[in-house]
């Protein structure tokens, strides 16, 4: 029997709020274990949480950006459930009336594209931080994260596959990074991913039963472990056996899945209102104001860079892989004129560059002024693009402009016509028999030719003209 996945995804992203969601804590990650932590974010008793405005706002832009409909009153619930990190024993979340249901997002696949529906997105707090010791049989909590703004987004079961998956969630990163809501940092957790998954009859429309998935660290690890799953779950099932509907855990190493426990249902976490937050009234000119801030998104500024500067698709991906890239690149492309080369430039030596040293646009030293005078300089002939590539990385390293390096460097290309005829002319009289070769027929020569040229100027001769006068002359022509 032919199985087909079904496959939901529930993703959590801590926003990039100052403060933490219903406290004045500062929410920035890597602080010293408990030092981030007060009465109010710990449940203590006669505190009232107050709701950060900003986590709103961030939450709409990501509804926005999702085309979800907009619910204009929320309100909050507790989720009750013990965990030795989750100190008031529930979690302030969201559940019968969220602030956003019914979005969307386009996913490319295999050139196409394919509509992943949104279910639902709501704001919580993060509970804290279990810090296992490798040493000792304990744990030590750290609640630094407890009460860190997310929004959870939790996707229809409308995944076929793990490679649609990946798509999915790599849509969702790149949305919420170009927002600026969410740094996307999945090793330190602001961006994490549960899946569920079940298998049924191919061609049948009754959901089968699902187990969760938690634990995955990274793009590539959600889609091993929703291939492992698939696979677990196809051999369940044609042996002849059920699915537990439960928790598993995936273990990168081994690469497999474990139980860790049965599947809560909404009715275990005995939801409540929450008695201590009001409502949140959204009206339209919050809204409005909040739709003005939107950026254009990724997948939409991929599409104009291939229709308005004509440049590949895949250039066009990896240039808007970041927000920042994408301004540079843009910025690059008004100054310079050149959308092709521009792209060339900053997609070899300028990423090149950065990702030795594992840095972001942000951190390039070189400005996108000073790469569009690199390339007039080139298209003016003033120096090559051999030159180009040594002076590139003298950019880089000092932040100086091209003018002042190829002034130092005395890279200035070499164009007199005469004097490089008269070189020209020594090297084939000196090399007779390298001549008669050539005209002989064997055009391999002529790249030996080309060489003592380029020797003899070291390097600085225009590639153009010398191949040029080379040919010419090695014809016998005057």
């Amino acid at each position: 029997m032919e199985y087909e996945p079904v496959i939901g995804l529930e993703v959590h992203a801590q926003l990039l709020t100052e403060a933490k969601i219903f406290c004045g804590c500062s929410a920035k990650f890597g602080a010293a274990p408990n030092t981030h932590a007060c009465p109010v974010c710990l449940g203590m008793p006669g505190v009232l949480p107050v709701l950060n405005r900003k986590v709103v706002e961030f939450m709409l832009k990501m509804a926005l950006a999702t085309n979800c409909r907009i619910n204009r009153v929320c309100s909050f619930a507790r989720k009750n459930y013990f965990y030795p990190d989750l100190p008031k024993g529930y979690q302030i979340s969201q559940y019968a009336s969220p602030p956003a249901e019914h979005g969307w997002i386009e996913v490319e696949l295999n050139g196409g594209k394919k509509r992943i529906g949104i279910t639902r997105i709501h704001m919580e707090e993060d509970a804290g931080k279990l810090l296992h010791d490798e040493r000792n049989p304990v744990s030590h909590v750290d609640l630094n994260r407890t009460g860190v703004p997310l929004i959870e987004i939790v996707s229809e079961p409308d995944i076929r596959g793990a490679e649609e998956a990946a798509a999915y969630l790599r849509r969702l990163h790149e949305t919420l990074v170009y927002l600026e809501i969410c740094d996307g940092n999945m090793e330190e957790g602001s961006f994490r991913c549960d899946a569920n998954v079940s298998l049924r009859p191919a061609g049948t429309e009754a959901f089968g039963t699902r187990a969760e998935l938690k634990n995955m660290n990274s793009f590539r690890n959600v889609q091993r472990a929703l291939e492992y799953e698939i696979k677990r779950q196809r051999y369940v099932l044609e042996g002849g056996g059920k699915v537990a509907q439960e928790t598993r855990l995936w273990d990168d190493t081994a690469g497999v899945t474990h139980s860790m426990r049965g599947k809560e249902e909404a009715h275990d976490y005995r939801y409540f209102p929450d008695p201590d937050l009001v409502p949140v009234v959204i009206d339209d000119a919050w809204l409005d104001s909040v739709r003005k801030t939107l950026p254009e998104l990724p997948l939409e500024r991929r599409e104009r860079f291939v229709r308005d500067y004509k440049i590949p698709a895949y250039d066009a991906g990896v240039l808007t892989a970041s927000r920042e890239l994408a301004d540079y690149y843009e910025e690059l492309v008004r100054l310079s004129g050149e959308p092709k080369l521009a792209s060339n430039w900053v997609m070899g030596d300028v990423l090149r560059f950065l990702n030795e040293e594992k840095k972001g646009i942000g951190a390039c030293p070189i400005a996108p002024a000073s790469l569009a005078d690199l390339i007039r300089l080139i298209q003016a002939g003033t120096i090559s693009g051999k030159m180009a590539k040594e002076v590139s990385e003298e950019m880089y390293r000092t932040g100086k402009p091209p003018e002042k390096i190829i002034s130092e460097k005395g890279l200035v290309q070499i164009t007199d016509e005469g004097a490089l005829t008269e070189m020209i002319a020594e090297i084939i009289a000196e090399n007779p028999a390298q001549l008669a070769q050539y005209r002989a027929g064997k055009e391999k020569v002529f790249g030996f030719f080309v060489g003592q040229a380029m020797k003899a100027t070291q390097g600085k001769a225009n590639p153009q003209l010398i191949n040029d006068l080379l040919k010419k002359m090695l014809a016998g022509d005057k």
